[in-house]
Formats: C-alpha cells, sequence, structure tokens
C-alpha cells in the first residue's frame, strides 16, 4: 500500500483519511492539519520522512508561478528542508493542469446538459497569484474576468482585469512578501474556520462563476449563491452543505471527490509522486500528464441546486 500524507498548516478540523485504488495499487491518502503551528508541521515532517512513500505540503506552498516567473517563500523552505527520504508534492506541479480540465470538463457540462457556454460569463478569480494557471484558463475559456488579489489579499478597493495587471502587481510585491512569514497574510488554523463574513458584495453579485481557493471564496461569499458555479480546490462534506444552503447552483473541483472529500492538489500530485517508480527528480511533466490520462484523474463536477 502507497501511504501519501499531507500536512497542513490549516484548521484540524479539515481533517481526513481514506484508502483508494489507482491503476490497481491501493493507496491510503491523509491530510493533517496543524492550526496554524507552522513549527509543528515542520517537525511533523522530518518525525515522518521515510515512513510515508509522499507528503503533500497543504495549506502553503513552495512557490508561486506567476507568467513564466517563480517567486519562492523564504519560510516555506525550511520544510523542503526537513524531508530527506519521502517525495514531495506542492500542488505546483500538476495545479495547472488540473485546473485547465476543470473549465474544459465544466465547459462541456454546461454545452450538453444545459445549452449554454462559458464564453462571455461574468467570473470573479479571487486571486491569480496563487491561481494563475487557473486564471490563464479562465481566460481561455472566454469568461469576462474580474481577478481579486488587491481586494483579497491586501484589502484595497481595486479590481484588476487582465493577467499582464497580475504580473505587475507579482513582481513588485512578490520578492518582498515571500520573505515575510507566511502566516502573514494567509488564513490559517482556526481563521479557517471563521463564519463567512460578507464583503466585495458587489464583486460576488456580478459574478456567475466564482474561481480559487475554496478558503478565500468562502471568506467573503454571500448567503446568496443562486445560479452561481465555483470552480475551486478542497471541500469537504460540510463545505459542500454551506453551499447547498445557500443555493449554488453548480461546484466544481478541480479533483475528484472520494469519500465525501476533494483533496487538494497537493494530496494528489504527492499520490501521482508516490505511484511512479522513478526518483522525484526524474519526473517530468508528461509524466504527470500520462498518469492523470491514465487514471484518469477527472474534475468533480456536482450539481447543487
Amino acid at each position: 500500500m502507497k501511504k501519501i500524507l499531507s500536512i497542513s498548516v490549516g484548521s484540524s478540523s479539515r481533517d481526513h483519511t481514506t484508502k483508494h485504488v489507482f491503476l490497481g495499487q491501493e493507496c491510503k491518502l491523509s491530510r493533517q492539519g496543524t492550526d496554524g503551528d507552522f513549527e509543528k508541521a515542520v517537525q511533523r515532517y522530518a518525525d515522518m520522512d521515510g515512513k510515508v512513500d509522499a507528503f503533500g505540503v497543504g495549506g502553503v506552498e513552495f512557490y508561486l508561478r506567476v507568467g513564466k516567473k517563480k517567486y519562492y517563500f523564504k519560510d516555506v523552505n525550511r520544510i523542503r528542508r526537513a524531508i530527506k527520504i519521502s517525495k514531495v508534492g506542492d500542488g505546483n506541479g500538476v495545479k495547472g493542469l488540473l485546473e485547465r480540465r476543470a473549465f474544459q470538463a465544466l465547459e462541456k457540462h454546461l454545452n450538453e446538459k444545459e445549452n449554454k457556454t462559458l464564453k462571455g460569463m461574468p467570473a470573479l478569480l479571487t486571486t491569480a497569484v496563487d491561481r494563475y494557471g487557473m486564471g490563464e484558463a479562465m481566460v481561455d475559456a472566454g469568461l469576462d474576468l474580474t481577478i481579486g488579489d488587491l481586494m483579497f489579499a491586501l484589502g484595497l478597493p481595486f479590481p484588476v482585469k487582465k493577467l499582464s495587471t497580475v504580473r505587475v502587481i507579482a513582481a513588485t510585491l512578490l520578492p518582498v512578501i515571500t520573505r515575510l512569514p507566511f502566516t502573514w497574510f494567509y488564513a490559517l488554523g482556526a481563521e479557517q474556520d471563521k463564519p463567512p463574513q460578507q464583503k466585495w458584495d458587489k464583486y460576488y453579485q456580478q459574478a456567475q462563476v466564482l474561481g480559487g481557493d475554496f478558503i478565500q471564496i468562502r471568506q467573503y461569499m454571500p448567503d446568496d449563491l443562486t445560479g452561481k458555479i465555483v470552480v475551486t480546490n478542497t471541500t469537504t462534506a460540510k463545505n459542500v452543505e454551506e453551499l447547498k444552503k445557500r443555493n449554488l447552483h453548480i461546484l466544481v473541483t478541480v479533483t475528484p471527490r472520494l469519500e465525501g472529500r476533494s483533496f487538494g492538489t497537493n494530496v494528489m500530485e504527492a499520490t501521482l509522486l508516490a505511484l511512479m517508480d522513478k526518483p522525484q527528480s526524474e519526473v517530468t511533466d508528461a509524466d504527470f500528464i500520462d498518469l492523470i490520462n491514465r487514471i484518469p484523474l477527472q474534475p468533480n463536477i456536482e450539481v447543487l441546486n
């Protein structure tokens, strides 16, 4: 049995363990949160190194890819240094691939089931510096995109309309931000469990498609999501019920739902790495694409209302 362990600095209330067979190989997938305790997470990686086939890095990322540039987090590099034996994925290896597949599958679903298209639909992407691949996929899908980096990350009431602007923002701010403690600008631990606080309501209301990290989408989402589509990453059974009560039309997760829970892209990347019979240093994008197609690793599209 392949053992995949995602250690997240996020809330332990989102923990989950399941077993699933991929290409005839049984895998045990676990997600364990440290409730915002970064030191505890680093120590946990060190303690479990070599005892699992692959780690998923949850709640944080080694770097942000914006356009052709990568911005590495100084703080998060401590996790990489703590791991000597097991393979490790933070989601960056597969995130863009899975996000693009999700919007392609959503377009097909809307075409066939509702005689609709994503082209021209107003959409909101919470932040593009950490979901640049999703931003590219949304633009390619023909969505009328509003990008909320300045709003959701910095609290400034300035929507962005172009990915080129995001690249300028990233080049200006990320060299500084990535040297600061990760906890300064991302909700961790119990912060993730707080009830949504309504903010940026105008941008939520005018969007038909909401994309981005689910913690960010949930942070300010309104009570009424009638007719809207959410495209996101990790959602628990509790999250799905919450969205149903808000009358969300369609929930799309870029990873499949396993026992009521969609795991993050870091878990999926770690699982793919565990299934590959080669050193991580030799793994290519083509290897990821081959496995994703063979499994196949499909997005989950769920009509809630």
